[in-house]
């Protein structure tokens, strides 16, 4: 099971993602991890970044994930993923089928709360408008929305996944 947490910043995508992957045995990656330096200072000034600025981070990304494929091993990844090419880049060389995606969704005005609640390296609230514009729905990952206790929310993101996965078998 591969799993690829997406959604805006502040969604829940680590929490949800660490509680997904140790109730599954899984790994688990922050796609922040990943970003390079320029990236990160970019972000902490207040500027979102732009497709030349992702397009390396996600192709190291879907090193990761192709990793995990090749070693056997399931994982939980949490990644912005916003647009379909950025998700096509992630899922790139997987067999169809194999990265489940999963849209962690929520309002704006409850977003925006978790973030004035945190501190955070370079996400900056100042960039959540951005993501929201830049966000575009799949049509083809499952969509939770994270407004209840993250136990819920990890149920139904493996009811989805578990039955995804028997759908394809």
């Amino acid at each position: 099971m591969i799993v690829v947490l997406m959604g805006v910043s502040g969604s829940g995508k680590t929490t949800i993602g660490t509680l997904l992957a140790a109730r599954t045995g899984t790994m688990f990656a922050d796609a922040d991890d990943y970003h390079p330096p320029a990236n990160k200072l970019k972000m902490a000034s207040g500027q979102p970044l732009n497709d030349d600025d992702r397009q390396p981070w996600l192709e190291e990304l879907n090193r990761v994930l192709r990793g995990w494929l090749a070693a056997g091993e399931g994982g939980v990844m949490a990644c912005s993923a916003l647009k379909e090419k950025y998700r096509v880049t992630l899922s790139a060389g997987m067999p169809a089928g194999t990265v489940h995606f999963v849209l962690l969704d929520g309002s704006p005005e409850l977003i925006a709360e978790r973030l004035a609640a945190r501190k955070h390296e370079f996400m900056t609230p100042k960039l959540l408008a951005s993501q929201f514009a830049t966000l575009e729905t799949p049509a083809d990952a499952v969509r939770v929305v994270n407004d209840r206790e993250p136990d819920q929310v990890v149920d139904e993101i493996l009811a989805h996944v578990k039955a995804g996965s028997a759908a394809q078998e």
